[in-house]
């Protein structure tokens, strides 16, 4: 696919790819077949990619190292950041539309990638050529700071680069994260795991202060405490899909202290040791969920909803696991649409009563 072919638009071809794209979203697949023969050959080639079901071995041979193709325009390239974000992550949309709109753009941005960055640590078949394709990955960032991007993720990425003035050690700071995985697997205590946390959760809340155009060191802590909190639940949630990939981040330490054996792990079976140990770490993740709480009342006004909803959020997974009794191996427990849809309902609420920032959870 060349995405980056100029569109030239022959006499008998009276639909534009976009309109085209717009009756697939709103009339279903199809009559969006239909209307293909009326497009182009060379804008055809764009639809598969944002058709299709996300699969990143496809998004590999697109738009890989070896890949062969020309760099997009802007508005391609954003255009296939806002599908890449909509398409793989089921909340993205609703947390988008808390947010400004003129801001929804950048956030796709940064969550491309994000997203192709882990997809390259866990989807890339082994460490070795992941760690080799996290490589890759980093010198098309120091590319994209340089002005030099080719591909579609730093394309649209340079702009949010350039307008809020962000820095390049975030980005790197999440490719250390990546790269950590692919060669340590366990960890010895928690403090080792707060550290890992330092890197594959804390960037992630100082890019959304660039964006929010607040960066300052007591928001970046307090930011810093909120991520770590949802990065503990997300390992709590994802214990079997972790140790599916070698891994385990409840610390040595805590499962000996607890009485949690990794035969546990292997057997993937419940006991009272790893109950134990998880409800040690869903106690350590709301313990920072409410110490970075006071950010909302620093965050400006516009940011003070979303904010708040990743806390309640967070909040909630971590409810869900208790009522699981610590049981995921049985089940992944999750949030409900409806208790996220309450969970919003509430915090604006309290928004637009001027109350949200002085109601902690």
């Amino acid at each position: 696919m060349n995405l980056g072919e100029p569109a030239q638009r022959p006499v008998s071809a009276p639909l534009p790819v976009d309109a085209a794209m717009q009756r697939q979203d709103a009339r279903g697949v199809l009559r969006s077949r239909v209307r293909l023969r009326f497009i182009p050959k060379q804008k055809v080639a764009l639809l598969p990619m944002f058709a299709a079901k996300y699969d990143f071995s496809q998004e590999l041979l697109r738009y890989g190292p070896q890949a062969g193709y020309q760099p997009p325009t802007p508005s391609q390239a954003r255009r296939y950041c806002r599908r890449l974000a909509r398409r793989h992550y089921e909340n993205f949309t609703a947390v988008t539309r808390l947010l400004p709109r003129r801001l929804r753009q950048h956030f796709s941005n940064i969550y491309a990638y994000c997203r192709w960055a882990d997809d390259l640590a866990d989807e890339s078949g082994d460490p070795r050529t992941a760690t080799a394709l996290l490589g890759w990955w980093e010198q098309q960032l120091r590319a994209c700071f340089q002005k030099q991007s080719t591909h579609p993720v730093f394309v649209a990425l340079s702009e949010t680069i350039e307008r809020f003035k962000i820095p390049i050690t975030p980005f790197v700071d999440l490719l250390a994260a990546f790269r950590q995985d692919q060669h340590i697997y366990r960890y010895e205590t928690l403090d080792q795991v707060l550290e890992y946390c330092r890197y594959s959760a804390h960037p992630v809340g100082r890019l959304v202060l660039h964006l929010a155009e607040c960066h300052t060191p007591q928001r970046c802590q307090l930011a810093d405490s909120i991520c770590t909190g949802l990065q503990l639940v997300n390992f709590c949630q994802d214990v079997p899909i972790d140790w599916q990939r070698g891994r385990i981040y409840l610390s040595c330490v805590d499962r000996a202290r607890f009485g949690c054996e990794e035969d546990a792990f292997r057997q993937g079976k419940m006991t009272p040791g790893f109950a134990r140990v998880l409800a040690a770490y869903c106690d350590h993740a709301e313990g920072f969920l409410r110490g970075g709480w006071p950010l909302v009342a620093l965050m400006p006004y516009e940011f003070q909803l979303p904010t708040a909803a990743f806390v309640h959020g967070g909040l909630a997974a971590v409810a869900a696991i208790r009522r699981a009794n610590y049981d995921v191996w049985a089940t992944r427990p999750r949030v409900s649409r409806w208790t996220k849809m309450a969970i919003i309902l509430r915090c604006w609420w309290r928004h637009q009563r001027g109350t949200l920032a002085g109601t902690p959870p």
